[in-house]
């Protein structure tokens, strides 16, 4: 793969890139619409992910270019920038604000992206690009941000530069990604646990329902002013800052603050699916696929019911996956609207299960989804010349 991409970098600009970075994907094993409602989530990197190869040059000038888009862009370096269309390289244009906010002496960049996450899947792609440009940057120009700092420059971007109003953990899942280990991450205080994620004799396997989702046309936006209407009114009588400094025991006790159903429902969804998360890290780290199979199924159908976030691709994956005796367990992951499912399969049946998830949606859906299983991986880090 880099010895291809050197070779398109040398194509694209008549010279050999000075320094490479990978940034993973991540999928979120379960804690669905918790990250911006200050509960625990629990994300793990991916092997899939993105790329970026980068040579300095002497014209104070950025190049943008990606093997995945034809659109390419060439920018002077300015004191700021402002978000241009809804082109691709509005993601590394972001980042390079937040650090000359930050006061860090940039120069012009030649660079090529490149990704082998599939576009709008809800695999992060974005989140993958800002943490592979932001660690970029860092090391090229020694600006001595930690990762922390990258980060939330780039939760920043994509909240300020971007304009979806995500959660971190998307970003924080592709920085701190650990081999084998899932994250439990408190979107509070940002603490984290790495939880051992030994799957034993079943793989992770990723169903991509082909139905593509853009968050910042999507409903996500409605969800969350929906969750601070339940939040200000449960604060009539709690004092909390998040909907998630609650457990589903007092949330029984101070729903009637909640005078509308659907607000109601979308706040059950999120306090349920935080004390779900507790609990699935304790089957995960006790090799309990069996349990944590089941909390899978429990968050779908709640975020299908209750926050109202998956259709009939999403659901149809799970349906089927219900009916495969190979299955420990499935669920939508990510923001929803599309994009994609994960289930826990025995590795020797991956193949079957994937055939026949694929004639089982392509006759409910009417086009068939992508299945492909994948490696829990490490975080964003540069590619040393071997």
């Amino acid at each position: 793969m880099k010895d291809h991409l050197q070779q398109e970098f040398y194509n694209l600009y008549h010279k050999k890139a000075e320094r490479s970075f990978f940034s993973p994907g991540r999928v979120n094993l379960i804690g669905e619409h918790i990250d911006y409602n200050g509960g625990l989530v629990m994300p793990c990197a991916i092997s899939l992910g993105s790329y970026l190869l980068v040579s300095p040059n002497n014209d104070n000038v950025f190049r943008f270019r990606s093997l995945n888009f034809d659109d390419k862009q060439d920018i002077p370096l300015q004191p700021s920038y402002k978000k241009n269309g809804t082109g691709w390289f509005n993601y590394p244009i972001g980042v390079i604000e937040q650090f000359l906010r930050k006061g860090c002496s940039l120069q012009g960049l030649d660079m090529l992206f490149y990704g082998n996450i599939p576009i709008g899947s809800g695999l992060s792609s974005s989140a993958s690009v800002e943490i592979v440009a932001a660690f970029a940057l860092n090391e090229l120009f020694n600006c001595g941000f930690s990762r922390l700092d990258l980060v939330k420059m780039c939760k920043s971007v994509e909240n300020d530069f971007i304009g979806v109003n995500s959660g971190i953990m998307d970003q924080f899942a592709v920085a701190f990604g650990q081999k084998d280990k899932a994250l439990l991450l408190d979107c509070n205080t940002l603490d984290y646990e790495p939880v051992n994620s030994n799957l034993g004799d079943h793989i992770l396997a990723i169903i991509n329902t082909n139905k593509p989702r853009k968050l910042s046309e999507s409903k996500y936006n409605e969800r969350v002013q929906e969750c601070e209407a339940a939040l200000t009114a449960l604060k009539q009588e709690l004092d909390i800052k998040y909907l998630c400094d609650i457990d589903a025991n007092t949330y029984k006790q101070y729903r009637h603050l909640i005078k509308d159903e659907t607000v109601a429902k979308r706040a059950t969804h999120v306090i349920e699916e935080n004390d779900r998360v507790k609990l699935a890290a304790k089957a995960l780290s006790a090799n309990d696929l069996l349990e944590f199979g089941r909390l899978m199924y429990a968050s779908h159908y709640s975020l299908r019911d209750l926050y109202e976030v998956s259709g009939k691709e999403l659901d149809a994956v799970v349906e089927y996956s219900k009916t495969d005796v190979n299955v420990a367990g499935a669920r939508m992951t990510g923001a929803g609207f599309g994009g994609c499912a994960i289930a826990l399969v025995k590795a020797d049946h991956f193949d079957t299960f994937s055939q026949n998830i694929i004639n089982y949606y392509t006759n409910q859906i009417g086009y068939p989804p992508s299945v492909y299983s994948t490696l829990i991986g490490d975080g964003v880090m540069e590619l040393k010349n071997s």
